[in-house]
């Protein structure tokens, strides 16, 4: 009930135009119970997630349904440049040198969420000029859908 609450209240409010400060808001009331929640390798609850688990369990809990893998999730949404990011954009990153291999959720402030190997759940900054700056590759808004089709 709560989760179809919340995808009605925000869809409504994004609709209306007013709902960036309430995306927010959900956004970071959904993540923020999972920082340290620890990596695992195709983890996809709060035992242990790996990147994609991690974002299609935050998305998953707003009613979003998004594909299983980091390079399927990139296939969504639509593309967003770096200087428009806005909480809740999906962040793309290449970390093996081939393809899309990592996904956090924007946050706002150069800051994404996600999990990483070795840490779990935990926010860094896009500008880290030693790695993820480096890595960065794009980023992907996807809408709420309306649940009053």
């Amino acid at each position: 009930m709560r989760k179809f609450f919340c995808s009605i209240l925000v869809t409504g409010l994004l609709v209306m135009g007013g709902g960036a400060a309430f995306a927010a808001s959900s956004l970071t009331d959904a993540i923020n119970p999972l920082y340290g929640v620890p990596y695992k390798a195709s983890g996809q609850t709060t035992k242990g997630f790996d990147c994609s688990g991690f974002t299609s369990y935050v998305f998953d809990s707003l009613g979003v349904d998004l594909p299983r893998s980091s390079a399927s999730q990139h296939e969504v949404g639509t593309s967003v440049d770096r200087d428009d990011l806005q909480p809740g954009d999906l962040v793309f990153f290449n970390t093996n040198g081939r393809s899309i291999s990592h996904v956090g959720i924007y946050i706002g402030d150069n800051m994404f969420a996600h999990s990483e190997s070795g840490k779990g759940v935990v926010k860094s900054s896009l500008n880290d000029p030693y790695y993820w700056s480096k890595k960065y590759v794009g980023a992907k808004r996807v809408s709420i859908p309306s649940l009053t089709e």
